[in-house]
């Protein structure tokens, strides 16, 4: 086992570090309070190879790993978790969803424009009154001729205002059947396809949240990805990918609230010393710090066994279930380390409070991941 960087990785992380110092930083808050998703800067980092840092070569993809993109992720959200967010989704579920269950015409057709954020990718599952309960999807697709008739909505789905093409997965048999799902890829512009409200959220507010709407949209059986009634599995296979992103999301944040509360405890004197003097806050900083270096333990070996190949349901749902729940606790501590300073905007750690709750939530809650955890220990 190697627990060093390697040259790609150090290459990486030094490059999204000035990135971000440069092209982030200073906008943070007003894409935060105005809800800004800035486009722009999605299509620099599709220049720089990071919105298709899974994608091979061939496909005008980075051609990276699994480590790799944990840096990737890792390094945005310590600066602004919202953009680590949108660059996870649009990597980890849209594109890799083409990547993985594509033929070759439609990775030739898609892949490029999504690895160089020519298209910005969503992906859609999730609806209003089936959350966790996927299986209980209500938008469906009919067959007519060469083409599919399909009618619904789905919500929370990230990038469903400016992505220009969405992965969605839709009912083509009967309701609760695991076969009775299939996946199809939507372009915007398609007669009937459009996007609905945009959510007004807590925290990560740069990264867009809205609902997709299908209204007699007629979609080609060419953009079918795989054979009908393989979407749902198709889709859990996606999602074991995406908790290895949404795991590397929580550690950004939790590093980069611990970061903050480490520089504010030697920097802040009370009783003529600096507060990281006390045990009260060097035992919390001590208590952070061991939770994000098992996260990115549980991370780093999650990524591993999916550059393996290898069965990665169970580590990867540790990893996100873990590293979720660690950010959401590193944060608190880092705004009461910060004290009333902690509750205004003027420092960093208000916003990581509010961004971390969505990594507990997004792309399967705590309590799914102890599920299928426990399903997967159940059977050995």
């Amino acid at each position: 086992m190697n627990f060093d960087y390697n040259e790609t990785q150090s290459m990486i992380a030094q490059s999204i570090k000035d990135f971000a110092e440069k092209n982030i930083r200073p906008h943070i808050m007003e894409w935060d309070e105005e809800q800004i998703f800035p486009i722009p800067l999605f299509k620099e980092l599709g220049q720089m190879g990071f919105m298709g840092v899974l994608v091979p070569e061939e496909y005008g993809g980075s051609g990276l790993g699994y480590h790799e993109y944990i840096t990737v992720i890792e390094e945005i959200s310590k600066v602004d978790p919202s953009i680590g967010l949108s660059v996870a989704a649009h990597n980890s579920l849209c594109t890799n969803h083409i990547l993985t269950f594509g033929n070759e015409e439609q990775k030739k057709k898609w892949l490029p424009k999504l690895a160089s954020a020519e298209y910005i990718g969503a992906w859609g599952l999730t609806e209003h009154n089936t959350g966790s309960d996927a299986g209980g999807m209500n938008t469906t697709a009919v067959k007519d001729g060469d083409f599919w008739i399909v009618n619904g909505a789905k919500n929370f789905i990230t990038h469903a205002v400016s992505g220009d093409i969405a992965v969605v997965i839709v009912r083509t048999g009967e309701k609760g059947d695991s076969k009775g799902m299939t996946a199809f890829v939507f372009e915007k512009g398609m007669k009937g396809f459009s996007s609905g409200k945009k959510e007004n959220k807590l925290g990560m507010r740069a990264s867009e949240t809205a609902e997709l709407v299908f209204d007699g949209c007629r979609v080609p059986d060419a953009n079918r990805l795989g054979e009908v009634g393989q979407g749902f599995v198709q889709a859990m296979k996606i999602l074991d990918g995406g908790r290895i992103s949404i795991g590397a999301l929580s550690l950004g944040i939790a590093k980069g609230a611990y970061e903050a509360a480490l520089k504010y405890s030697k920097e802040r004197h009370q009783f003529g010393q600096p507060i990281s003097s006390f045990q009260g806050i060097s035992f919390k900083l001590a208590d952070m710090a061991t939770e994000i270096e098992a996260s990115e333990l549980l991370l780093h070996k999650a990524a591993f066994l999916k550059q393996q190949h290898k069965p990665v349901t169970t580590s990867g749902a540790m990893a996100k279930m873990y590293a979720s729940e660690v950010c959401v606790r590193v944060a608190n501590e880092a705004v009461q380390i910060h004290g009333g300073y902690g509750y205004t905007k003027d420092f960093p750690v208000e916003k990581f409070y509010r961004d971390s709750k969505l990594c507990t939530i997004g792309e399967g809650t705590t309590e799914i991941q102890k599920l299928v955890i426990s399903r997967n220990l159940l059977k050995e």
